[in-house]
């Protein structure tokens, strides 16, 4: 049988990362998994098959050898490409971490060994609010979580179906001689080990519900939506497998006086004719603080002032977003008969004409950038 294109086989193509080509894989992997496919051998089929396409994607000296001379790239100087003869302890040997559940998916999480599959703890998924000092500094939290853990008490031994091994082997007696058929174990569920002694009030699993206190390190500069995941903090497994991770979702708490976006920060801030007309200087609030401001003379509402790096952290270390302060001149509204008289004299003078520039957006160009149109 001809070999397929390894890109075709997980649907990827030549400028895809290794990222795309890893999730690919993991995405075939868990479909044709042979403990969903109980006894498909056409889904055990083409399990091997995207574990070698794989094999070769995910190692950059074998990509290339491949992208240049085909099939035969790989194999070229040795190289240790299994091809079509991978069986299943190859690939659970060699990508067992593709099934280790470390990918953020809901998939159980087991990887091939000796004496029986091990298996994962399911996550667990909290939400965390921040404030904005907190996200822009980074913080520390410690919250409380009820999980599974293994119950004081409770103790494993190896399942008396299966001996530990996780499969029953069967030989039957056919015209053409006897054959032999491996199957998961129906007693342990491939695991290899039962429960032989429960603790008090535990559940069939030997695991009991605790409330702990873990402790999150929060990196400055996260985002609302942003989930980190702490690894082996969520649910312990039966039969001493791995425990899950916690997975903390990020939710920002609005800051009364600055607007978010992305790493950037927005304020307003409105001043009255005079401070417009003949300059000030006033203070504005950024994440820890205030800062002060200069108003130039002739200030005009909609004007924008920028003050650099005052912003938010990137996550990812890439420098400080700034913050922009929108100007807006207050008009006022109740006058007192001295103010309406002095400003009655101003009414007509020279300085109070208005004279747009040039560089002044009128009106309807506002509009248009508003709107976009």
């Amino acid at each position: 049988m001809n070999k397929r294109d390894p890109y075709e086989v997980l649907g990827v193509d030549r400028k895809s990362s290794a990222e795309d080509i890893k999730k690919a894989y993991r995405k075939l992997a868990i479909k044709y998994h042979p403990d969903k496919n109980p006894g498909d051998k056409a889904a055990e089929e083409n399990f091997k098959e995207a574990a070698s396409a794989y094999e070769i994607l995910s190692d950059p000296e074998k990509k290339a050898k491949y992208d240049r001379f085909g099939h035969a790239g790989p194999q070229m100087g040795g190289g240790g490409f299994q091809g079509g003869g991978m069986n299943m302890e190859d690939i659970f040997s060699q990508f067992g971490d593709i099934f280790g559940g470390h990918f953020g998916g809901g998939f159980g999480g087991f990887g091939q060994q000796r004496g029986g599959r091990t298996i994962k703890g399911s996550n667990l998924r909290v939400r965390i609010k921040l404030t904005l000092e907190e996200i822009a500094l980074g913080a520390e939290k410690k919250i409380k979580v009820v999980k599974l853990v293994r119950g004081k008490g409770s103790e494993y031994g190896n399942c008396h179906t299966c001996g530990g091994s996780g499969q029953v082997r069967r030989v039957q007696s056919t015209f053409i001689g006897q054959m032999q058929t491996v199957s998961t174990c129906p007693a342990c569920g491939g695991i290899g080990q039962t429960v032989s002694k429960r603790a008090p009030g535990s559940d069939e699993h030997g695991l009991v519900r605790e409330e702990v206190v873990v402790p999150i390190k929060i990196p400055a500069g996260v985002e609302e939506g942003m989930q980190l995941n702490i690894s082996g903090m969520g649910n312990e497994a039966p039969a001493g497998g791995v425990p899950g991770d916690l997975l903390v979702v990020i939710e920002e708490e609005q800051h009364p006086e600055l607007r978010r976006d992305g790493m950037h920060l927005h304020h307003e801030v409105f001043i009255n004719m005079v401070d417009a007309a003949l300059g000030a200087s006033i203070e504005v609030p950024i994440v820890a603080g205030k800062a002060k401001l200069k108003i130039e003379p002739g200030t005009q509402s909609n004007h924008i002032l920028r003050l650099k790096g005052k912003g938010l952290p990137s996550v990812q270390h890439h420098g400080h977003g700034d913050l922009f302060v929108h100007v807006a001149v207050w008009t006022p509204t109740n006058l007192s008969k001295e103010e309406k008289a002095a400003l009655e004299k101003l009414r007509n003078s020279p300085g109070f004409q208005p004279k747009p520039t040039a560089s002044d957006k009128g009106f309807f160009e506002r509009v248009k950038e508003m709107f976009g149109h």
